[in-house]
């Protein structure tokens, strides 16, 4: 018997959590359905022994690359066993491997994919899972495995855009430090010597150089062990709830930055909520996924409290709007989408849309940051030559005198 975690809804809608025993995740769902509980995950709780995959996380281009040759080889009638076989002979990464292996052993036995992929959903985006299981009941497992390829596509390139935007900023910045401390630490040192050797007074901004990097030469060891203490008391700090709401509630009101977050996360929800719709998850379940699989702790709170109301049929713009958390031009399309029973299309266009705008402010905000990075960084450097440049002609002078 081996035990399962689960997480599930009732028929009232609440949430419940528990554990179970069960020969296999098949009769564990079983177990919970008779309960007449919705089934949100379930997962199988292994000891250390026990594990023979890593619990890291997927590669999301090994997930993208899987999900569309699994959904070629559903379109063309391959039966998924079969699938699965040769995707797991072409997969590069082992612990993806493994993972293909045991569901390929779990369908054989009569699963059904969602059900043999459960056990390891906690390796997959959190949507995956869900998305797969209302596919199955509808009958539109390709179009979903295609459709989730897609997104997860479009995921890896805005994560990449971010990443080059921000690689020539930060070779500046590494380039510029590295300069500035073999000034400080190799040259200012020698010009220190040489006046003292004639007896000559070093410049003002030379002075206040050296004064700088002597007091970090003697306390080096104060000023690292100050900044190791605050980061830990910060990391401590956001380990709970009330220090994590606080972090992202002041991430999401710094400027322009926390307009960068709340785009990305409107966007995501967006497609990822449409996404789901048109794979048949229950728009309750759906918003419970999204709540789940949501970084920032507001946007969480929000997406949770927005579903209780839905619960109390509210319906999804009204609360939308009251949440404060949303842009009002999206959630107008969310009232429209919602009396022309189109809301599925309405969210597509949602994300099409916020997936422009956040294109747009991150070039916005790396077009303002790397002239900022090296305006800072020659600043710094600037000094340091100044500090140079007096000092030898502070010796010129005086020693002429």
């Amino acid at each position: 018997m081996a035990r399962y975690a689960y997480k599930a809804l009732a028929p009232d809608g609440k949430e419940v959590r528990g554990k179970i025993e069960a020969a296999t995740v098949k009769g564990a769902m079983a177990t919970l359905v008779e309960r007449e509980l919705d089934v949100v995950s379930l997962k199988e709780r292994k000891s250390i022994l026990k594990y023979e995959i890593t619990r890291k996380k997927l590669k999301l281009s090994d997930v993208m690359h899987v999900s569309r040759q699994l959904a070629a080889f559903t379109k063309a009638g391959v039966p998924l066993p079969d699938a699965l076989q040769v995707i797991e002979e072409e997969a590069p990464d082992k612990t993806m491997r493994k993972v293909l292996g045991a569901v390929r052993g779990e369908l054989r036995t009569g699963e059904s994919l969602s059900s043999a992929l459960r056990p390891y959903e906690s390796l997959f985006p959190l949507f995956y899972v869900d998305m797969i299981r209302a596919a199955e009941l509808a009958g539109t497992l390709d179009k979903v495995l295609a459709d989730m390829a897609g997104y997860i596509e479009r995921d890896i390139e805005a994560r990449q855009k971010i990443k080059s935007a921000l690689t020539y900023p930060a070779v500046i910045f590494v380039a510029s430090i590295a300069t500035v401390i073999v000034l400080a630490t190799f040259v200012l040192p020698r010009f220190k010597t040489f006046f003292a050797e004639f007896d000559a007074q070093l410049p003002l901004p030379t002075r206040m150089l050296i004064a700088f990097i002597d007091f970090f030469t003697a306390w080096w060891w104060a000023v690292a062990g100050g900044f190791l203490f605050l980061f830990l008391g910060l990391a401590a700090l956001v380990k709970t709830g009330w220090g994590r709401r606080q972090r992202d509630r002041a991430l999401l009101k710094l400027p322009l930055i926390g307009e960068l977050i709340r785009f990305a996360i409107v966007e995501r929800f967006c497609r990822l909520l449409a996404a789901m719709m048109e794979a048949g998850v229950p728009l309750p379940e759906a918003m419970s996924v999204l709540a789940e699989g949501t970084s920032n702790v507001v946007f969480r709170d929000g997406m949770l409290e927005i579903r209780e109301a839905m619960l109390r049929g509210e319906g999804l713009a009204k609360p939308m709007g009251a949440s404060g958390l949303f842009p009002g031009a999206m959630v107008q399309m969310v009232r429209v989408g919602e009396d022309t029973g189109t809301l599925d299309e309405q969210l597509e266009n949602a994300s099409a849309y916020y997936g422009h705008e956040l294109e747009y402010k991150v070039k916005r905000l790396t077009t303002l940051f790397e002239p900022a990075v090296i305006l800072l960084m020659g600043l710094a450097v600037g000094f340091v030559a100044i500090a140079l440049v007096s000092a030898m002609y502070g010796i010129y002078s005086q020693v002429g005198t």
